[in-house]
């Protein structure tokens, strides 16, 4: 498998959003706990007026981002066992 911290993590922030998108999270408390756009756009703007679309598709991205570069630094660190010294 070629990315599979980046299917990870998009999973991970796929659920986090499905599960306060179906209402079992009523108070946004995991949301705003684990979405790191929800805490950039709660220090910008009133967090009441920001489309919650939008901030579904950032955490989705961001995680994504993360998985890649978690993957990207793995891919690094095999590189260099496997180089001759």
């Amino acid at each position: 498998m070629r990315y599979p911290v980046t299917i990870v993590m998009t999973l991970i922030a796929l659920a986090l959003c499905l599960y306060n998108y179906t209402g079992y999270d009523p108070h946004n408390l995991f949301f705003f706990m684990f979405s790191p756009p929800a805490w950039v756009a709660d220090l910008i703007v009133d967090i009441h007026e920001t489309s919650v679309l939008l901030l579904y598709a950032l955490t989705l991205l961001t995680y994504a981002l993360i998985g890649w570069i978690a993957d990207r630094l793995i891919r690094r660190g095999r590189n260099r066992k496997r180089a001759p010294a």
